[in-house]
């Protein structure tokens, strides 16, 4: 049983959780110029289909004047494009670069390799029932 009585409240386990793993994130993209945010939106863009900016903030829960200063950030890095849409003059099309391609290649690797780092504590069952879990009550939101 947890010594302290906050430890047995579950926002609190998951908002000091979720801190550390940010922080841990946070170190592992340092390298690769980006942070979870910015390598979200290349995942996203890393899809079959070319997206909007709308349609990335509308995936990524983000709100659209966040969205264009994020993109103008990856677009400064040469990581996104920004083009208008043949279909409709009013939409812009977000494609990642080559470059954007490849360093969101090695940033994925890094993250992946940190969260398998950062849930060590718990054999591999216990760690992917924990996720699963995590999965199953957002989606029920």
């Amino acid at each position: 049983m947890a010594s302290d009585p906050l430890e047995s409240r579950l926002g609190y386990l998951l908002k000091h959780v979720q801190a550390e793993l940010a922080r841990t994130s946070a170190e592992t993209l340092a390298p690769y110029g980006m942070d979870g945010h910015e390598l979200a939106i290349l995942v996203v863009l890393a899809g079959a289909e070319p997206l909007s900016q709308i349609e990335v903030a509308g995936r990524l829960g983000v709100d659209r004047t966040t969205m264009v200063a994020l993109l103008d950030g990856l677009e400064r890095r040469g990581l996104v494009e920004r083009r208008r849409s043949s279909q409709d003059r009013r939409r812009n099309i977000v494609e990642l670069t080559d470059t954007g391609r490849e360093r969101m290649g090695r940033a994925e690797d890094a993250r992946r390799a940190a969260e398998r780092r950062f849930l060590a504590p718990l054999d591999d069952e216990t760690a992917a029932t924990f996720v699963r879990a995590l999965q199953a009550l957002l989606a029920a939101r």
